[in-house]
């Protein structure tokens, strides 16, 4: 009797181990979870499906408007269609001597389709990131095929337990000393690491070159002497 009671509360207690985790990691999760302030990344939108009898067939991500990015770049993912919001910004930035008047506020990815039991990451390139702030929040809305909606938007405050349902959330670092945040500065060193690697490389090859035609040309030339050598012996 003793052993079935302590067996049963052994099972109990797994059994609301792997239902808690379950719950903990089955939220929507911007991934990587970090990125340099001031900057430019690529970041994921991390969508489980944590319902067994119907698919999620719609995600919504509201970028936050006191926090404007100039760039948001969704990738194509097949099967999915891409909608992009921007509003008027109230106080217009200056980005790369530009003056921008509006930001993206809102993604949509619509038309596809995550199965109860998988998940499907949303890639977004994005920047400039806040460099005054330590973290953005964004707020996900996800739609599944039975017209349930899970509402991912509340905020964790600090010191307390996580909310049932937590908003995404990017930390953001301090930026490494001498790192370049702008994609065209990264896409211009990368073509002059690439030029000087293929001129290089030509100089090499131009230089192997010549020494073997100098190599070629003793060698024809010893072998003309030593010809030259053996006519004179045989005409003597």
């Amino acid at each position: 009797m003793k052993t079935s009671r302590v067996s049963f509360a052994a099972a109990l207690a797994a059994g609301t181990v792997l239902v808690l985790s379950g719950t903990a990691f089955a939220h929507v999760s911007v991934q990587p979870g970090d990125a340099a302030k001031g900057g430019y990344a690529t970041i994921n939108f991390k969508v489980p499906n944590e319902r067994d009898n119907a698919s999620t067939t719609q995600l919504e991500v509201n970028f936050p408007v006191d926090q404007p990015l100039t760039s948001v770049m969704p990738q194509d993912i097949p099967g999915w269609t891409v909608t992009i919001e921007k509003s008027k910004l109230d106080k217009p930035l200056t980005v790369h001597g530009k003056q921008v008047n509006e930001a993206v506020t809102k993604v949509t990815w619509s038309g596809g389709k995550i199965e109860p039991g998988k998940f499907q990451q949303f890639p977004v390139s994005v920047g400039k990131l806040p460099d005054n702030a330590d973290q953005m929040v964004f707020k996900a809305i996800q739609t599944y095929d039975n017209n349930e909606v899970v509402r991912w938007i509340e905020e964790t405050k600090a010191g307390a337990a996580e909310p049932q349902n937590p908003a995404p959330v990017l930390k953001l670092t301090a930026a490494e000393a001498g790192a370049d945040d702008h994609h065209d500065d990264d896409k211009s060193a990368a073509a002059a690491k690439d030029e000087k690697g293929h001129d290089e490389a030509a100089k090499s090859t131009s230089d192997t070159t010549a020494r073997a035609l100098g190599v070629a040309g003793i060698v024809i030339g010893l072998g003309g002497v030593a010809f030259g050598v053996a006519s004179r012996r045989r005409a003597s």
